[in-house]
């Protein structure tokens, strides 16, 4: 049976990463900070990247790859961009290796330095944007709707499997438009995209809103993103939408005729979410006893579990249950049916609810008798005898409510650990005692925010977008305010 985990409430830190591990979702690497994807932690990020690929070509997108090396010198050519990125760079500087002296290893030949560096990609604006001035040279040509998936390398000193990796996998979407109109709706339209994933397939409730100067982009006009809260009272930065104005056009020279004839620098826009969401699926659902996965993302949606004592047992089962397992499968409800006689059933069930599997099925002989089965679900753990000839029927419906169910859960979480404050040690209070989001007035400047980033570790992680303006004064300078901002210690 699967080792039981440290409790949430125990070490959070600790509840995750054995959560990751035991479930087989992921594995540490022999390379320091970065990661191994297992199969099954693979094919919930497979699940994900369908549903988001299909979302991107139904808004107009194509999906396109671009080289994982970027030249040094075209990091160089927007300055707040190199700033943001440049300590997180890895670098290569030579393109070969050689046998040592005492021919017992290899080391890096001399001869082989290449004349300029080459920058393992940390994203892909400047790759992308110097190939789009080959690209673009008319109206006719835009919009330019292109998305890569991809990995990408941010150097990380403090790593944690999905979280925060040194190598990660995620898409990049990077669009040209011909006027700031335009890149503005695509900046919103893929936040809504984003949105619509987070609510409806990860079942996980997300503020909109936009980033503080301080917390843009590196390169853009405008940062928007989606927030989520996770069970420990912490923020996870769920996906992020930039609108990047005209700078990466200006840097790389990208222009286009006008329907007028006159010649104009293109507007952009880029967008993109990580594995990072494998955790947020986590850390928003699971419980002490392993994954609490939404169905609409499970890899298997059902499992049954046959008892028997006997081969016959488990051929009379089988027949019965490979019919409903073809239905099942007919609407689209992936099934797996657990004949495996080397593990107890008892061992199958504790290692089928740490894998988050939605619906247990088991059936005995006396089942098979009476023509019912044991349904047990994952998210609240109730149980329930259903006749085999309903299974067709109360399945998917008990897959949907628990999709709603899960969403909702994590939705009264939310709304119980947000908090409106008005003064600063009410909001260093809330903090320490409770944490999750904090609604409070600030004065907009950047030195504020870093004031209340080093006294508290907490940051403004949006302006929400579905906040009403709210006079009201600064908790930390009481200077006038015109809104509430998002606060929250995050990962």
């Amino acid at each position: 049976m699967s080792s039981k985990l440290t409790p949430r409430q125990t070490d959070y830190s600790k509840w995750y990463n054995e959560i990751v591990i035991n479930a087989g979702l992921a594995d540490y690497s022999a390379v320091r900070g970065c990661m191994i994807i297992k199969p099954y932690g693979y094919a919930i990020w497979e699940k994900m990247r369908d549903i988001l690929d299909k979302k991107f070509k139904e808004t107009g997108h194509q999906n396109a790859y671009f080289p994982l090396f970027i030249p040094k010198s075209f990091l160089s050519k927007e300055a707040s961009h190199v700033e943001g990125f440049a300590k997180e760079c890895a670098v290569v500087t030579h393109y070969r290796l050689k046998l040592s002296d005492d021919k017992k290893s290899v080391v890096v030949d001399p001869e082989a330095k290449l004349e300029e560096e080459l920058i393992v990609r940390p994203t892909s604006e400047t790759i992308i944007w110097n190939t789009y001035k080959s690209w673009i040279s008319s109206y006719r040509d835009l919009p330019l709707l292109i998305n890569q998936w991809a990995n990408v390398v941010r150097w990380e000193m403090r790593t944690r499997l999905f979280l925060r990796t040194c190598e990660f996998l995620w898409q990049e979407g990077h669009t040209a438009h011909a006027t700031k109109e335009d890149a503005l709706k695509e900046t919103l339209t893929m936040l809504d995209v984003y949105t619509d994933f987070a609510e409806n397939y990860m079942a996980m409730p997300v503020i909109k809103g936009t980033k503080t100067e301080s917390e843009r982009f590196a390169g853009a006009d405008d940062t928007y993103c989606i927030e989520a809260l996770m069970q420990d009272g912490k923020a996870l930065q769920s996906g992020t939408s930039h609108m990047l104005g005209q700078n990466f056009a200006k840097a790389f020279d990208v222009k286009f005729t006008t329907k007028e004839g006159n010649l104009e620098y293109v507007y952009a826009t880029s967008w993109g979410v990580s594995t990072r969401l494998m955790g947020a699926l986590i850390m928003s659902h699971s419980d002490d006893n392993g994954l609490v996965l939404p169905p609409l993302l499970a890899p298997i949606q059902v499992v049954i579990v046959p008892i028997f004592k006997s081969e016959e047992d488990l051929k009379k089962i089988s027949e019965k249950i490979s019919i409903i397992k073809t239905e099942l499968e007919n609407k689209n409800i992936s099934v797996k049916f657990d004949t495996d006689d080397t593990k107890t059933p008892g061992w199958k069930f504790a290692e089928y609810e740490l894998k988050g599997i939605p619906v247990r099925i088991a059936i005995g002989p006396r089942d098979l008798q009476n023509n019912t089965v044991e349904v047990v679900r994952r998210d609240t753990k109730e149980k329930s005898i259903l006749p085999i000839s309903e299974l067709t029927v109360k399945i998917p419906e008990l897959l949907k409510d628990m999709q709603k169910n899960i969403y909702q859960k994590a939705l009264k979480f939310r709304e119980e650990n947000t908090t409106k404050v008005e003064t600063y040690e009410e909001f260093k209070k809330i903090l320490d005692s409770k944490g999750g989001f904090i609604l409070a007035h600030y004065d907009g400047t950047k030195e504020t925010e870093e004031r209340i980033k080093e006294e508290t570790k907490a940051t403004v992680r949006c302006i929400p977008l579905n906040n009403e303006k709210e006079e009201g004064k600064c908790m930390v300078t009481g200077k006038p305010s015109r809104q509430r901002v998002m606060f929250a210690r995050a990962y």
